[in-house]
């Protein structure tokens, strides 16, 4: 990743810190840090530097060698930095121990998943969601230092005989954590009512990686105003629109993105925005064709599908191919080919291969073949409609009839 030396005002300047072990090489951990540094920007901190150690696994103590931290605290110091942001989960000792060293904010990735989060959630449902998250993170994260937690409910009456700050704030804690997943449940309550009004309209859920463009293709499809942004979760909240194709009326729903890393507590937190995937009859997985490492956000998200029971898309659409980037090897050239240097119409011709008719490649932004896109849903859709009302079949031949005649 570039290093940028400058920011707006008004910006947190950060240093990314990430670590090349056994089980992540240089390119995969320098990778995850360019996704890192897009987080951070989504955040509103602008990435200064990043830092790479090679390790055959974190430090206990400091993440990273002595050496190293060392290194870190006299660039923080020399450049102004605001905070050190850390690509992996740090535990409370390492978060205490490198703030000692550095002197400045640490983050690690979920923490500065949260705060985007955070700043995201629009609706209750979203702000729940968010709050519940948070403090499962701070949970095993408790020092023995005061928090005021208490101050949050009044603590008359909290505190036992002997009990320690700590003690008091995980029991705060925990019985706020038991009041918003009451308060969710209601929220689920009220959902899963909402769902059985709209009747036995066909349901179809975008799911995909986070910033694969799905908020622009609702727009594209439902002919709507989600808000879409080129920022890694731009939108928290479930939004579902009822779309006609043809003859057919189906409910279309954006879901949040997915994220590589993404600890079970937050996947859990967001159940209830992703209840609307569960409940789906046709899941259109929306993948960005032009990231490099395309097929892992596919392996991603399809394994937080299976973790939720559900299964694997119906639909694959890869967006983006007029971001499409190809750089042809040359004939002497003997390095293995990689996505960067496969032309387009043979990722096509291999996805179309595994996915027979279950995959298109469009372009949302341009409404590259928006059409085809719209006639493979149309065919699913079908598929659900005509199982759940068999007896209204001759409609859509008659339907296809008249389509064959005009042409």
């Amino acid at each position: 990743m570039k290093e940028n030396i400058t920011s707006i005002a008004g910006e947190e300047r950060a240093v990314l810190v990430g670590l090349i072990t056994p089980q992540q090489d240089e390119a995969k951990a320098r990778e995850y840090l360019d996704e890192l540094a897009f987080l951070a920007d989504t955040a509103g901190a602008a990435s200064v530097k990043t830092f790479v150690q090679k390790l055959d696994y974190p430090n206990p103590r400091t993440f990273v060698g002595k050496g190293k931290l060392d290194e870190i605290a006299k660039y923080v110091e020399e450049n102004e930095i605001d905070l050190a942001i850390f690509d992996d989960d740090l535990s409370t000792k390492q978060v205490m121990n490198i703030s000692n060293a550095l002197h400045v904010k640490v983050l690690d990735r979920t923490n500065l998943i949260l705060d985007i989060f955070a700043r995201r959630a629009q609706t209750a449902t979203a702000r729940t969601q968010v709050e519940l998250a948070q403090y499962q993170y701070l949970l095993p994260r408790l020092t023995r230092m005061w928090t005021h937690l208490e101050r949050q409910r009044g603590g008359i009456g909290l505190r036992g005989p002997g009990e320690t700050q700590i003690e008091t704030d995980r029991r705060i804690i925990l019985s706020r954590i038991a009041l918003l997943k009451e308060r969710l449940k209601e929220i689920d309550n009220q959902k899963t009512i909402q769902r059985k009004n709209r009747g036995k309209i066909t349901r179809v859920a975008l799911v995909g990686y986070t910033n694969v463009g799905k908020s622009t293709l609702m727009n594209v499809l439902a002919k709507s105003d989600v808000f879409a942004e080129n920022k890694l979760f731009a939108t928290l909240d479930t939004t579902t629109r009822k779309v006609v194709i043809d003859n057919l009326p189906i409910l279309l729903t954006d879901t949040v993105g997915f994220i590589r890393k993404l600890p079970t507590h937050l996947v859990e937190s967001f159940k209830s925005t992703l209840d609307e995937v569960r409940g789906a009859d046709v899941i259109v997985h929306v993948v960005d064709i032009s990231h490099p490492n395309f097929e892992e956000q596919i392996d991603v998200v399809n394994r937080t599908l299976s973790d939720l029971g559900l299964p694997e898309s119906h639909i694959y659409v890869f967006n983006k191919i007029d971001a499409f980037t190809y750089t042809p090897k040359d004939e002497d050239d003997l390095t293995p080919r990689t996505r960067g240097n496969i032309p387009l119409d043979e990722l096509k011709a291999s996805w179309m291969g595994k996915m027979h008719d279950k995959c298109v490649f469009i372009s949302a932004k341009k409404q590259t073949n928006i059409a085809e896109l719209r006639r493979l849903i149309y065919e699913k859709a079908k598929e659900v409609h005509t199982k759940r009302f068999p007896y209204n079949d001759f409609l859509f031949q008659h339907y296809d009839d008249l389509d064959g005649n005009e042409e």
